[in-house]
């Protein structure tokens, strides 16, 4: 009976040391991002590339997942107002039939940016691998990362963490109900990046090297 009543207060401690972190990653993430993210365009410095992260074109059920949506219109206005002259479309191309860079690609097109000014990574399995791979593969240590701001907070933050000068573009984000998952996922997402950092985690993938004049 005592051997238990340690095991749950052993657990209980676990739990709430883990929320604790997790609360505190969350802060730390936002804080030190909040100058470097807007859904001001005006905001932003010229940049020559812009990173657009991935994320399904279809939801499970079938229906427009208005995250990409939102993210393609925002990553087009960015293109289009000058800011940035090319875009990477980074995301998963993991299993057939599933392809968010030519997703993304092909949407960007239908928006009106160039498909010459667009570049796939298809090993953007992770928004680590995302952003480091802007940097090691594509050659820039300076980017404006498109998503939504929960995303891009951690985006932005990941990518200082590793040298490069970030800024975040904010998409139109969905309403909180409609996001809840997405967003409680977020939080949990944070504090593994600290979790990575420990254990210096890197990208699954690396490449041939494209450079972006």
């Amino acid at each position: 009976m005592k051997l238990f009543k340690k095991i749950i207060w052993a657990g209980l401690i676990f739990f709430g040391l883990s929320v604790l972190f997790i609360f505190w990653a969350n802060f730390k993430i936002e804080n030190d991002t909040e100058d470097f993210v807007t859904d001001s365009i005006a905001k932003l410095p010229n940049e020559k590339v812009g990173l657009l992260l991935g994320t399904s074109r279809i939801l499970s059920n079938g229906s427009p997942n208005p995250y990409f949506n939102n993210r393609i219109t925002a990553a087009a206005e960015l293109y289009k107002s000058g800011k940035i002259k090319n875009i990477i479309a980074s995301g998963d191309n993991s299993r057939i039939h599933y392809n968010e860079p030519e997703d993304m690609k092909q949407a960007l097109i239908k928006a009106g940016v160039p498909e010459d000014k667009i570049y796939e990574d298809f090993a953007g399995f992770r928004t680590l691998d995302s952003v480091v791979r802007a940097k090691e593969i594509f050659g820039q240590n300076s980017i404006i990362i498109i998503s939504q701001q929960f995303h891009n907070e951690r985006a932005v933050f990941l990518a200082q963490q590793n040298g490069i000068e970030a800024y975040g573009y904010n998409a139109k984000d969905v309403s909180k109900y409609a996001g809840f998952k997405t967003n409680l996922r977020e939080k949990i997402a944070r504090a593994k990046v600290f979790w990575d950092f420990l254990f210096g985690v890197e990208p699954k993938f690396g490449g041939e090297k494209i450079e972006i004049q």
